[in-house]
């Protein structure tokens, strides 16, 4: 008598031998000579190195020699891919929503509440929305309550634009290498509130720096918040995804970047900086734990900014926004 399977049991038939190619195949790979070394095949990472290398020799050693990009693990000349759950922004606020239209971001859809204060920047939002085709809509505020969340302030106006989208760290410093300025870079070590993230960048645009250079992996990231505190200044100042800070931090060392630290209780006061002049990138730590020590530790010199005892320390983006000043004061005051 032969027992009932039971549901969902292996019957255990198993599917006999299978008959291989008998070398049908091989004939496919004959003819074609050795494969070429990755450095001669001109759309290969290792192509790419070579002949930017070669670019740098024919230039005089100006710019940047060739080589693999951090983090990459020897040659993705990819940017990282944004962070996970990034989707369409709402941009919210007359001064973040101007500055996106005049930078040409890829908005979808501008919303205009009804019966709107029209002032000189509406007028201008509107014609910018008109003449590049963006579809224009007229909502109420409630429906702009809504866009703009739980604290967002509209101003009644507001634009869908899609995900931002990063730089990467190695393309920021040859841009700035190519146009022959000094490369001043901010780089955030653990900063996870967007709104402290939305404020550096408006420090980094306001006294020139050329960039901010984020972790790939617990960071904030450039989302609706960042941009209404940045004022805008997102849509100016480039943001950039390091897989690894501190491999990024060690690459750009390499290439003559000084990386400066803040801290508490750092070596150097910040008045007495003497590298302010040479290519730098600051790296700032979050409020409660300060810099990391794999950052710390790769960091050429660890800066404090002076401050009264009887306050504890300053806020992420304050401390920025001094430290930039500082070094923009220093290199103005060298030209």
């Amino acid at each position: 008598m032969v027992k009932p399977q039971r549901p969902g049991a292996n019957k255990g038939n198993k599917k006999g031998p299978t008959k291989g190619t008998g070398g049908l195949g091989r004939k496919a790979l004959e003819g074609r000579g050795p494969t070429p070394k990755a450095e001669d095949r001109a759309w290969h990472p290792a192509g790419k190195r070579k002949a930017a290398a070669e670019r740098y020799a024919a230039s005089g050693g100006k710019g940047r020699p060739g080589g693999s990009r951090p983090g990459s693990g020897g040659g993705s000349n990819r940017a990282p891919k944004a962070k996970a759950g990034d989707d369409t922004e709402n941009v919210t606020g007359r001064n973040s929503v101007l500055e996106a239209l005049r930078a040409k971001i890829p908005a979808t859809a501008f919303y205009i509440a009804q019966r709107v204060e029209m002032d000189d920047r509406v007028k201008e939002m509107l014609a910018i929305a008109t003449n590049r085709g963006i579809p224009v809509m007229e909502v109420t505020r409630p429906e702009l309550d809504r866009m703009a969340g739980f604290d967002g302030v509209h101003q009644g106006v507001a634009i869908k634009v899609p995900p931002y989208e990063y730089a990467h760290p190695q393309d920021l410093l040859e841009q700035v290498i190519d146009r022959g300025e000094v490369p001043l870079f901010v780089a955030l070590d653990g900063i996870t509130d967007p709104r402290n993230l939305g404020a550096i960048i408006r420090s980094t645009a306001a006294f020139g720096g050329h960039g901010i250079i984020l972790p790939q992996r617990r960071s904030a990231g450039v989302n609706s918040a960042a941009w209404k505190t940045s004022a805008g200044a997102v849509a100016r100042t480039p943001v950039a995804l390091a897989t690894n800070l501190t491999t990024q931090l060690k690459e750009f060392k390499k290439q003559g970047v000084f990386v400066l630290g803040l801290d508490g209780d750092g070596d150097v006061s910040l008045p007495e900086l003497q590298l302010a002049d040479r290519p730098v990138v600051i790296v700032v730590g979050s409020e409660g734990k300060g810099l990391s020590r794999l950052v710390s530790e790769t960091c050429d010199q660890i800066v404090s900014i002076p401050i009264s005892a009887a306050t504890e320390s300053l806020n992420a983006g304050i401390a920025t926004s001094v430290a930039l000043y500082q070094v923009a004061s220093l290199r103005a005051a060298k030209k």
